[in-house]
């Protein structure tokens, strides 16, 4: 009786030594997808890359956050293999990715509107665009100057490797110049603890980074949400972006394929974010 069970410890040795000579289970080989860039993105990667991880074991996805512009340059320089972005690669970058020999592929995965937010004590409620420009580039500083209290407008912005920055820049400053004196952040989540600590604060995040901490305002009249980021009737909506090298293949191509199918979708608006369909 002992020689049975002292042979079928040896048998259960050799069959871990096997999984993990085959890279299985217990091994180190496992198949990597490395995820970088946009925090805007982050979210709805992190709950993806869980997921996926679940149903796909044999695969190790790494996320890691930074910006559009860090994913986009770590894509061209060959150290990730998606770049999570919130705005389009720019031209510059493109030119260099072809220098680089990389051919980036762009693939959209979810839709999101840019939320300008206030402290939930500011009784302002609504901005013009026109009224969002002016705080932004320094021409109003004072609530008062659009019908709230009289205190200083203290602006927040994202810092410039940001891809929020860049469509936000676009669709509501017309690519005027952010106030120099403007607090830079480095994450989504900076802006709206800072904004949610701030009385005269305000600031700019993807729809998913909207909580009871601060208080998101209409735009033009319309308020941010996802039907009227569908509908294209909120002005400040855009595109979530994953960048690979050509067209994805293998565990970056399921990857993406999870993110797009219905149970990934379900996902993306699970985090807050607006689904493709």
């Amino acid at each position: 009786m002992k020689v049975f069970k002292a042979a079928g410890l040896v048998v259960l040795f050799l069959g871990l030594a096997l999984q993990v000579y085959a890279g299985g289970p217990y091994g180190e080989d496992r198949e990597k997808v490395i995820l970088e860039g946009s925090t805007t993105v982050l979210p709805i990667a992190q709950a993806a890359a869980e997921t996926f991880m679940m149903k796909n074991p044999q695969v190790d996805v790494t996320v890691r956050g930074g910006g559009s512009g860090v994913g986009i340059a770590s894509l061209i320089d060959g150290t990730c293999d998606i770049a999570n972005s919130s705005r389009p690669i720019k031209d510059t970058e493109l030119d260099k990715a072809v220098t680089n020999g990389r051919s980036p592929k762009a693939c959209v995965i979810a839709m999101d509107g840019i939320c300008v937010i206030v402290h939930p004590s500011n009784s302002v409620n609504a901005l013009t665009m026109k009224q969002i420009k002016g705080i932004y580039t320094g021409a109003i500083s004072n609530w008062s100057q659009v019908g709230g209290p009289d205190k200083k407008i203290v602006v927040i912005s994202r810092d410039s490797s940001s891809g929020t920055f860049e469509a936000f820049g676009t669709l509501a400053l017309n690519s005027a110049k952010v106030r120099p004196d403007a607090l830079m952040q480095a994450s989504n989540q900076a802006i709206a603890s800072t904004v949610s600590r701030t009385e005269g604060a305000i600031g700019y995040v993807g729809l998913g980074y909207l909580t009871p901490e601060v208080k998101a305002i209409d735009v033009d009249g319309v308020k941010a949400s996802k039907e009227t980021v569908l509908n294209n009737k909120y002005a400040l909506g855009r595109p979530l972006f994953m960048y690979t090298n050509g067209e994805p293949r293998d565990e970056v191509k399921e990857f993406i394929d999870y993110i797009l199918s219905p149970d990934g979708q379900k996902m993306v608006e699970e985090q807050g974010f607006v689904r493709l369909k």
